[in-house]
C-alpha cells in the first residue's frame, strides 16, 4: 500500500485557527502558563475558583509535580481558536512530546530565567527543530529572585544554533533563529510582554497579550486543503465509558462529517472500511460534539474499537495513509512478573490481581497507548521485560499497576545495549549537576567512579554547574546517593545521549543489604541488637520472610541476621532494671528509591500497600552456591 509524505499544498490558510505545543525543561512552568491562558480567555467563567495545573488530571501527575501525558486544549482569545498541546518536560516521557510536535505547527520554547536551558530543554528543542517548526522563546518566571534574563535569551540563542549545526538545517535556517521572538512572562502572575523587566520582577503588562499577539504572529496558520482527499493522523487515544476508545486526530487534509465512513489505514498494511459514530472538538477543558471539521482542525473521534496510535483515517476512493509516527528507541528495561514471594496475596488490603494472565492483559493495554515502551518474553512464563526511556518511566507504569490492585514483582533496570560493527554499544546521558561549592569535590568522586566525563564547569558565586556525559548504568541509583551527599541542596537533569561503546564493569553501589534469615515479625530486640549494623527499612511487629532486604549493611557484602530475635526472659529480678532505649526510626523506601537501590541480584516486591526489596534467590545457601561458582568462572 502506498505511503504519502506529508505535503502542504497551497491553499487558503486559516486565519482563525493556531496549532501550537508548550515544550520544557520539567518545572519551567508549562502547565501554569496552560492555566493563566485558559483563565485569561474565559475558560473557566467568572464564579468558577481559581484551580492550578488544572491539565495535570492524573493522581501521579499532581502528587510528583510533573507533567506524564500530553494533553490538549483550546483556548480563544479574540476571534482566534487557539490549540494548545501541553507535553512533558522529563526526557523519560518523550514519546509524548513527539505524538504532540506532530499535531501542532509551531511550540513555545519555556525557559527559566535563573535556571536558563538545560538538558531536558535541549532535547524538546532538538525534536521541535527536526521537526521544522518555528519557535517562539519565553523567558519565564522573571519575578524569580535570581533571575537572569539577558543570559538566558544568550544561552538559549546558543543552544539553538548549537543544535541547527548539528542538524545540519542550513544557512537560511540558522540566520532565521537570530531574529527569534522573545517574550518575557510570569506565568503565575498572568503577565507576559515583548520588553525585558529588570532582573526579579513581574513584566509591566495588564496580561498575557504580548504572548497571544507573538503566538499568532509567528505561528503559522494551517495551510492543509480542506478540498484534498481526507487525511486524518491519530496522534494520541482516550477512553470513554460510553463511547467506548477515541482516537485524537490532526486532519491534514480533506473533511471530516460525524457519521462519514472512511478507510482506516493500520499498521499491518491492512485498510478497513469504518464508520465515525462520534465527532468531538475540544472547548477549553471540555470535548463537545461537532458535526463536520476541516484541514487543520484537532479533533476526537469514537466508533473504531481497535484503532491504534500512527493509524491513518482516508478518503474511501483514495486510502494514502501518512508516515507513522517515529519514536526514539527504549534506553532502560525491568522484568516485570507476577509475585512470587511468600507474602503474596497476604498484605490486609492486598492486591487482587495476582496472575500471569492480568499482568500480560495489562502489560498489552499499555502498549495501545505508549508507543514508549516494548514488552519482550523472558525465559519465565510468568515474567516480561519492558522497555522504556528511563527509570522514572518504568516507575511510573509500576506505581500505576499497583494502584489497580496488581502484586508485581520488578528486577533492577538495566541498560538496552546495540551491537554496532561487532562491538557492543550502551546508551549515554548528559547530565547537568547544580550543587554548593563545598560538595563540588565529593560530586567529581562519584561521578569519576561512574566513568563520567566532565564537558563543561561554570563556576558561580555559591554554587557550580558540571555538565557530563556518563553511561546510563553509571545513572542506576545515583539519585540517592547523590542527594545524600549534597544532603538535598542538589539539583541533577539528564537526557539520553546516544550509544557509545561498552566502558566496562561499573560498580555504582558501595554498601551491601541486611538480609533476613527467617521469616516472622520483627522484634524491637533485634532492632536494638543490630543497629549498627546500618540502616534499616523495618520496623517493629513488620512481617518479614527469608530472603527480604531488611536494611543497609554499612559494610560493602551482604549479612543474613535474625531480625525476629526475642529477648530471652527469666524469673529473676534485675537490681538495675531494664533501660528504655530508643531506636531510629526505619528508613522507608518508595518504589524509586528501591530501584534505585536494588544490587543485581535483588529485586522489588510491590503491592498495593508494601514496597519491599528482596533477593531474587530466597535461600541463603543457593545464594552462597551461586556466588562461588561466579567467583570460580571469573
Amino acid at each position: 500500500m502506498p505511503t504519502q509524505a506529508l505535503d502542504r499544498p497551497s491553499a487558503a490558510l486559516r486565519t482563525d485557527l493556531r496549532n501550537v505545543a508548550i515544550v520544557a525543561h520539567v518545572d519551567h512552568g508549562k502547565t501554569t502558563l496552560v492555566d493563566a491562558m485558559l483563565r485569561q480567555s474565559g475558560a473557566f467563567g467568572e464564579r468558577s475558583e481559581p484551580q492550578d495545573r488544572v491539565m495535570d488530571s492524573g493522581d501521579l501527575e499532581r502528587e510528583k509535580g510533573i507533567t506524564i501525558l500530553a494533553k490538549n486544549t483550546a483556548v480563544s482569545w479574540r476571534d482566534m481558536t487557539i490549540n494548545v498541546i501541553d507535553t512533558p518536560g522529563h526526557a523519560d516521557f518523550g514519546g509524548e512530546v513527539e505524538r504532540g510536535l506532530a499535531m501542532v505547527d509551531g511550540v513555545l520554547l519555556l525557559v527559566d530565567a535563573s535556571e536558563g536551558p538545560l538538558p531536558q530543554t535541549r532535547f524538546v528543542l532538538r525534536k521541535a527543530l527536526t521537526s521544522h517548526l518555528p519557535v517562539v522563546l519565553v523567558v519565564n518566571k522573571t519575578d524569580r529572585a535570581d533571575a537572569r534574563c539577558a543570559e538566558v535569551v544568550d544561552e538559549s540563542l546558543e543552544l539553538l544554533l548549537e543544535l541547527a549545526d548539528e542538524l545540519e538545517l542550513g544557512e537560511e535556517v540558522t540566520s532565521g533563529l537570530l531574529d527569534l521572538p522573545v517574550v518575557y512572562a510570569s506565568a503565575r502572575a498572568g503577565k507576559a510582554s515583548r520588553e525585558r523587566p529588570v532582573d526579579g520582577t513581574v513584566p509591566d503588562a495588564e496580561d498575557l497579550t504580548a504572548l497571544f499577539e507573538v503566538l499568532i504572529k509567528a505561528v503559522p496558520a494551517p495551510v492543509d486543503d480542506s478540498d484534498a482527499p481526507l487525511q486524518a493522523h491519530v496522534t494520541n487515544l482516550d477512553a470513554s465509558t460510553y463511547l467506548g476508545r477515541i482516537g485524537l486526530c490532526r486532519i491534514r487534509a480533506g473533511r471530516l462529517h460525524r457519521g462519514q465512513t472512511v478507510s482506516w489505514c493500520r499498521e499491518d498494511g491492512t485498510v478497513q472500511n469504518v464508520k465515525i459514530t462520534e465527532l468531538l472538538r475540544t472547548e477549553a477543558l471540555t470535548r463537545v460534539p461537532a458535526e463536520s471539521a476541516d484541514a487543520g482542525d484537532i479533533v476526537a473521534v469514537a466508533g473504531i474499537p481497535e484503532l491504534m496510535i500512527g493509524d491513518t483515517l482516508c478518503d474511501l476512493d483514495n486510502p494514502l495513509p501518512l508516515p507513522r509516527i517515529e519514536v526514539d528507541q527504549p534506553a532502560i528495561s525491568v522484568t516485570i512478573g507476577t509475585n512470587t514471594s511468600p507474602l503474596a496475596g497476604r498484605d490486609p488490603h492486598p492486591g487482587a490481581k495476582l496472575t500471569a494472565r492480568l499482568v500480560r492483559n495489562r502489560l498489552d493495554a499499555e502498549l495501545v497507548g505508549n508507543v514508549s515502551i516494548k514488552v519482550l518474553p523472558t525465559e519465565r512464563p510468568d515474567a516480561w521485560e519492558v522497555q522504556g526511556r528511563g527509570e522514572l518511566a518504568l516507575a511510573i507504569l509500576v506505581e500505576q499497576m499497583r494502584r489497580e490492585g496488581f502484586e508485581l514483582t520488578v528486577g533492577k533496570p538495566e541498560v538496552v545495549t546495540k551491537v554496532v560493527d561487532g562491538k557492543v554499544h550502551e546508551p549515554y546521558e548528559r547530565l547537568s549537576i547544580d550543587v554548593p561549592t563545598e560538595h563540588l569535590g565529593v560530586i567529581t568522586q562519584l561521578l569519576a567512579a561512574r566513568k563520567g566525563e566532565l564537558i563543561q564547569m561554570t563556576h558561580g558565586e555559591l554554587r557550580v554547574r558540571l555538565d557530563y556525559t556518563v553511561p546510563s548504568r553509571g545513572l542506576i541509583g545515583f539519585r540517592t546517593e547523590f542527594l545524600t551527599q549534597t544532603r538535598g541542596s542538589g539539583i541533577m537533569n539528564h537526557v539520553f545521549d546516544g550509544y557509545r561503546p561498552w566502558v566496562g564493569e561499573l560498580r555504582t553501589r558501595r554498601t551491601g543489604s541486611l538480609v533476613s534469615d527467617r521469616s516472622g515479625p520483627v522484634t524491637t530486640y533485634a532492632l536494638m541488637q543490630l543497629a549498627d549494623r546500618g540502616t534499616m527499612f523495618v520496623a517493629p511487629t513488620t512481617l518479614v520472610y527469608n530472603g527480604m532486604v531488611i536494611g543497609e549493611h554499612t559494610r560493602s557484602d551482604d549479612l543474613d541476621v535474625n531480625i525476629t530475635r526475642e529477648k530471652k526472659l527469666t524469673n529473676v529480678r534485675s537490681s538495675t532494671g531494664d533501660e528504655l532505649e530508643r531506636l531510629t526510626p526505619p528508613t522507608v523506601l518508595n518504589l524509586e528509591q528501591a530501584l534505585e537501590f536494588c544490587a543485581p541480584d535483588e529485586c522489588v516486591e510491590v503491592t498495593p500497600e508494601s514496597v519491599r526489596v528482596r533477593k531474587v534467590e530466597l535461600d541463603s545457601h543457593l545464594r552462597a552456591r551461586s556466588r562461588s561458582r561466579s567467583k570460580a568462572a571469573q
